[in-house]
């Protein structure tokens, strides 16, 4: 079956406005859109990507709707429902002498060298190991580039770590590192009920949960009058 594809100007099929939501790196919202997409059919779900940098700004401009955001506080005129925190992993060369544990500390990482990429999400204060003398990496992607080629490790939320997976790398927990937790957020003053709906969904509400909105009517069938009219009852 064909499905309609959304007009390029975000209005959604047949003039209905697309939820737009916003993922940062790392964040996976699949089960959430194909409940959505039961849901609310005739909405369609917009996935607008961004970076953790520019998050907020994307929200607070209303380029996205809802967003799964990594918060390390709320900031003021958003809403935000934490959904889980991540373990924090260090990124290493295949082979590498922190490979042999199952988990690791920050104390195991005072020889590395520590690689921080300017679009860091963990802000660890005060990192073990010595800084890189090379320019800071603009990107995790980057970062991984260059533990791949031998010139540092990284520590970034396991999400991250899969997300840029590659043969030659591996990746151990460290388990007093800074972690990273994943919100849904919104602005509070453009909460509308299809916003409300992804809340639910996102909280394992059902569709018949009293705190959903009500779904709204059928479209009436071309030619169908509402009410008893002379094709009606006899």
């Amino acid at each position: 079956m064909d499905h309609e594809t959304p007009p390029p100007d975000g209005s959604g099929i047949a003039g209905r406005p697309a939820l737009r939501l916003l993922l940062v790196p790392g964040t996976t919202p699949g089960r959430w859109v194909r409940t959505w997409g039961d849901r609310r059919p005739g909405t369609p779900l917009e996935l607008v990507h961004a970076t953790v940098h520019d998050q907020v700004t994307v929200l607070r401009e209303g380029r996205a709707d809802v967003g799964l955001v990594r918060l390390a506080e709320r900031p003021d005129g958003l809403s935000a429902i934490p959904l889980y925190t991540e373990a924090s992993v260090v990124v290493v060369p295949k082979g590498h002498l922190l490979t042999a544990a199952e988990e690791v500390t920050a104390a195991d990482l005072a020889d590395e060298t520590l690689l921080v990429p300017a679009d860091d999400v963990l802000g660890w204060v005060d990192p073990p190991g010595e800084a890189s003398l090379l320019p800071v990496p603009p990107t995790t992607a980057e970062a991984v580039e260059l533990v791949a080629a031998g010139a540092g490790v990284l520590v970034v939320p396991q999400s991250l770590a899969r997300l840029h997976d590659r043969t030659d790398l591996r990746y151990r927990p460290v388990t007093d590192a800074p972690t990273s937790t994943v919100h849904l957020a919104w602005v509070t003053d453009r909460t509308s009920p299809d916003i409300e709906t992804f809340v639910g969904i996102v909280r394992g509400r059902t569709a018949n949960s009293s705190r959903e909105p009500a779904p709204e009517p059928a479209a009436e069938p071309p030619g169908r009058s509402g009410g008893r009219g002379a094709g009606g009852a006899g």
